[in-house]
């Protein structure tokens, strides 16, 4: 089998059986950690998982051609996890991995219009399935854990409030909030600073959802959504914030993004960007997640983006790395996800139901074990448009845990 001439050489730790699609048995590793045996039900399998493993795994799992007799697919990803050095080192699939990177721009094209298909893919499914795993706000983003005891809603709390530490907030000030989802963000930072915020999306559902939340609210004077792409809005603003949107932006529109971000904000403006990145130099997106997932997604290196807001002519003036962060937010949803499985295969089906699967418990394990992480970025105009310590940012969040504290 062609599979197994590449799993010998890239499972070195760990312990791996292989039934293939002949019936004929095949092990792998070191014989440590635990035991985990697949079975492959299409001989394509043993070609198919040679040439692109990074898309066909995924699809083998999604159709049932590939079955576990032990372990878990979270076990499996975590192996091939803790041997992907060995994989990357082999001369066919380090070729083809350079290629993807250098054909990433026909992937990554988002322009107007086409951004708007992308994003329908995958926001604008059932908003009952995103109610069965997120939290009552339906935070779609990486939350911050402070404590071991944080639940999902308690963090993504506390990623709202540490977003808005880093906004410097004054009452009056009018807020561009780009991508604003289901439009927790917007409403949150309109109800603790007493602003006026503007929220952009491209997902019908999220715009339709976000309007009326913000009408039961009674912030409708306050807070307004539009289903538009950030690259047509022409007003001007104190502060712009964009959580999980970036990686949506596609690489060669980089320039294009932080160009427009220096239009809409004023001269004394502040603006905060939130990104899935990556810990390592410029590369692609998986080929199964830009299938099946994020069609025109891409998390970039933080030295691209830096390098584009330096193109741009705008001061990075915070930057924090969140690492963990993502992989417990992934680990909850993909348990409430699993928690709600009968639900939403009567949603959808059972092939919905093991892409999901693979794509909550493969960017949980990329979080935890490969290369993936969160940033935060602080950007502004000038250099003097934030106090010259971070001493306000944690003063700002204390307090509002405070207030919280003596209103229970």
């Amino acid at each position: 089998m062609l599979f197994a001439r590449l799993l010998h050489h890239v499972v070195r730790t760990g312990t791996l059986t292989v039934v293939d699609a002949n019936g004929v048995t095949h092990r792998f590793g070191d014989g440590s950690g635990h035991p985990i045996a697949i079975k492959l039900h299409d001989r394509e399998l043993h070609y198919k998982l040679f040439f692109n493993p990074e898309l066909h795994l995924g699809e083998a799992y999604m159709e049932g051609t590939l079955t576990f007799e032990e372990g878990t697919l979270r076990d499996l990803l975590i192996l091939f996890g803790h041997n992907l050095a060995n994989y990357r080192q082999q001369g066919f699939h380090r070729a083809a991995s350079r290629l993807r990177t250098m054909l990433r721009h026909l992937w990554q094209h988002n322009p107007i219009g086409r951004a708007k298909e992308n994003v329908a893919h995958h926001y604008d499914l059932s908003g009952r399935l995103y109610d069965l795993f997120l939290d009552k706000d339906r935070q779609y983003s990486c939350a911050y854990f402070l404590t071991g005891n944080d639940t999902i809603e308690s963090a993504q709390e506390n990623k709202k409030r540490h977003i808005a530490a880093k906004l410097l907030l004054k009452p009056g000030q009018k807020v561009l909030d780009i991508g604003s989802g289901w439009g927790g963000l917007a409403l949150y930072l309109a109800d603790v600073a007493n602003v006026d915020v503007t929220g952009v999306t491209l997902s019908e559902e999220q715009h339709a959802l976000s309007t009326r939340r913000a009408a039961e609210g009674g912030l409708s004077n306050r807070v307004r959504f539009h289903l538009k792409d950030y690259r047509n809005e022409t007003d001007r603003y104190d502060r712009i914030v964009s959580v999980g949107m970036f990686e949506h932006v596609g690489a060669q529109h980089y320039d294009e993004f932080f160009a427009q971000v220096r239009t809409l904000l004023k001269d004394d403006g502040v603006m905060l960007l939130h990104s899935i990145g990556r810990m390592e130099p410029p590369s692609h997106t998986n080929a199964w997640l830009r299938k099946y997932i994020f069609p025109g997604g891409y998390s970039p290196a933080l030295s691209e983006a830096v390098a584009a807001v330096e193109r741009a002519g705008l001061w990075i003036t915070d930057v924090e790395i969140l690492r963990l962060h993502y992989a417990e937010t992934l680990a909850e949803w993909t348990r409430r996800f699993r928690a709600n499985r009968d639900v939403i295969e009567k949603l959808y089906d059972e092939r919905f139901c093991r892409m999901w699967e693979f794509y909550l418990t493969g960017c949980e394990v990329s979080f935890r074990y490969f290369d993936q992480m969160v940033f935060q970025m602080q950007i502004a105009k000038k250099p003097d448009a934030v106090p010259l310590t971070r001493d306000y940012m944690t003063e700002w969040e204390r307090d509002q845990r405070r207030g919280m504290a003596a209103a229970q």
